[in-house]
């Protein structure tokens, strides 16, 4: 399985796709992790759907290493501007 496959960007669409997104990956063989990865307004979104799928859905799934920084990207006039950003990762027991 490639590292690609294990991550779950997480944007403006409701917190139960995301969980769902989860969810259907650890149920492929072979999966033992994924990484949520947000970006500014998205961060708590991100961090409702590790919570709702351990807690409601997964009780063996536990957080395993959670990533936080700010990326610089550059504004349409070409200034640079930092953004915050975080990666939660899920693994099973």
């Amino acid at each position: 399985m490639s590292e690609e496959q294990n991550i779950v960007y997480i944007g403006k669409k409701p917190v139960m796709s995301y969980v769902l997104a989860v969810i259907t990956h650890f149920n492929t063989p072979g999966a033992k992790n994924v990484i949520l990865k947000a970006r500014g307004m998205s961060i708590t979104t991100a961090v409702d759907v590790a919570e709702i799928t351990r807690r409601r859905f997964m009780d063996k799934l536990q957080v395993d290493n959670i990533v936080i920084g700010t990326e610089e990207m550059k504004q349409e006039d070409g200034s640079p501007r930092g953004v915050s950003f975080m990666e939660i990762t899920l693994k099973l027991q």
